[in-house]
């Protein structure tokens, strides 16, 4: 009877501990599957850090093109870092500086956060015109809802960029300056009909002084490259203060408006329900080309 009670026992005592092993496994998976879900996560985004990226005097600028578009000039160094390898590459195969491609990109996309380059991978403004066969998008530019090309993706932009540069007889003399000559670059693209605002040259070359754009020209065609001095770079992109005698006369001028950064001669005749045919019939205009500080008569 004693053998019996001590059998049953034991017994009683391996039961109870084989059934307790599962729980402690269990337990065990669930803080491994916790630990495996922590080392998962992606890790934190960091910042491109390159070569002349600027740690201070992050100055913040007004970038007008299809769009008003808020800027630093970090951002404007990451665009060029971002982008430099293409423009030296459409430099090399189609003959356009790379200094000019990257600047009229910065210009034109408001350095990548501009609208038409958000929505539409559009980095140089470049409107359908009738032998575009892809996507499209509507924006308000010279008038309003025009229609400008979609890309799906922004290098696809930048060729198409050469293409139309190379493809189009009104730009034919670009291609008789010298591959590193941005200057007469900048100043022919405005006289081929480009751009209609007259200080788009002063602006492309602005950026190229500023931002060094030059020495991608240099690798490209292996000459010397001299950075600018920060002094000369200023006062050449500095804006002319424009005079006139009739300035205050005309200030106060109802029948008048001054024009501000930003303004298009659409906004303008929307601000004073008008046709832009209209108000280029006002003041004797032979394109949309205005500029800051000049007065248009609205009445």
């Amino acid at each position: 009877m004693v053998k019996k009670i001590i059998t049953f026992l034991i017994l009683a005592t391996l039961v109870s501990c084989s059934s307790s092993k599962p729980a402690i496994a269990t337990t065990k998976k669930a803080a491994m599957q916790k630990t495996r879900v922590a080392t998962t996560r992606k890790p934190a985004y960091a910042k491109p850090i390159g070569k002349n990226y600027p740690t201070t005097n992050n100055t913040t600028e007004v970038i007008q093109s299809t769009s008003k578009t808020v800027v630093t000039n970090d951002l404007i160094t990451n665009y060029v870092l971002q982008y430099k390898d293409i423009a030296m590459g459409n430099m090399q195969k189609y003959g356009i500086p790379a200094s000019i491609i990257l600047a009229q990109g910065i210009l034109e996309s408001g350095a990548g956060r501009g609208d038409l380059a958000i929505e539409a991978n559009n980095h140089f403004g470049i409107k359908c015109h009738k032998d575009w066969l892809g996507e499209s998008v509507r924006h308000d530019d010279d008038s309003a809802q025009e229609c400008f090309r979609k890309y799906p993706e922004a290098a696809e932009s930048y060729r198409d960029h050469a293409l139309f540069l190379v493809g189009k007889n009104r730009y034919a003399t670009l291609f008789t300056y010298e591959k590193d000559d941005y200057k007469s670059w900048a100043k022919g693209l405005r006289a081929a009909g480009y751009a209609t605002d007259p200080n788009y040259p002063d602006k492309l070359i602005s950026y190229i002084e500023r931002y060094n754009l030059h020495q991608y020209d240099c690798l490209v065609t292996g000459r010397n490259y001299k950075p600018f001095e920060k002094s000369a770079v200023a006062k050449s992109s500095s804006t002319p203060v424009r005079s006139s005698s009739n300035s205050s006369a005309n200030s106060n001028d109802p029948n008048s408006y001054e024009v501000q950064k930003g303004d298009t001669l659409y906004s303008i005749s929307k601000k004073f329900n008008l046709l832009v045919d209209d108000l280029k019939r006002k003041n004797n205009l032979s394109d949309n080309a205005i500029s800051i500080g000049q007065r248009l008569k609205v009445k």
